[in-house]
């Protein structure tokens, strides 16, 4: 009986220890793929980034690096905003203003009473009825109240250059009936028609309509 023990154990650790090889083997080739599979992937990846390297370096070849010199440093500087030429701009002003002389003397004019009515030599007559009866649209005005005459004048200058530019045709310009100066007199409405006169652009001027200010405002037209 234990002869048979002896065998049984004997063949039980046989097949024990056959076992143990057979995992022993199984695990040192799982180990082997992985190894394998670990090292092909490593080399994908290392081709990858040589070939981004490679495409890298043919993308900046003839390159060269940027310059640090002073003038190139100036350019990444913010840019000093220009200076504003203010004598100029004074300069222009004062051109615009003696533009108008107080002291000038119209050769004709169709004024009767105390009403502005002007039409400049050459242009047809029915243009004083149509500035009178409102046919053209006002699309620009100014008020001279409150201002002294020099500053009346230069404003009226700007006013009448900037309509050139932004080819406006039918203005108004509101001077006041006088009511509130010292002697009572429309000064301003009186200076207004010999500034308006020395201006080639005015075609016409004429007293406006009451709606539009009456005694106290007159509409010019412009040339086109």
């Amino acid at each position: 009986m234990r002869k048979k023990n002896d065998i049984f154990n004997n063949v039980l650790a046989s097949q024990l220890d056959e076992a143990r090889g057979k995992i022993r083997e199984a695990k040192k080739l799982a180990a082997e793929k992985a190894y394998a599979q670990n090292q092909q992937a490593a080399q994908t990846l290392a081709d990858s980034l040589n070939t981004e390297t490679l495409l890298f370096k043919k993308a900046v070849n003839g390159a060269r690096p940027l310059t640090t010199n002073a003038q190139a440093r100036l350019i990444l500087e913010p840019q000093k905003p220009k200076p504003i030429p203010h004598q100029f701009l004074r300069d222009e002003r004062q051109a615009l203003a003696d533009s108008l002389s107080d002291d000038y003397v119209p050769a004709h004019e169709l004024e009767t009473g105390e009403e502005l009515l002007y039409l400049r030599a050459g242009h047809a007559p029915d243009i004083l009825s149509k500035l009178r009866r409102g046919y053209w649209v006002i699309q620009a005005a100014i008020d001279l109240h409150g201002l002294i005459s020099d500053e009346a004048r230069l404003y009226v200058a700007e006013f009448l250059a900037d309509c050139k530019k932004r080819g406006i045709r039918c203005v108004r310009i509101v001077h006041g009936k006088g009511l509130g100066s010292r002697n009572k007199e429309p000064v301003l409405k009186h200076k207004l028609r010999n500034w308006l006169i020395q201006k080639d652009e005015v075609i016409a001027y004429a007293q406006a309509r009451k709606q539009d200010g009456g005694s106290g405002a007159v509409i010019v037209l412009l040339k086109a």
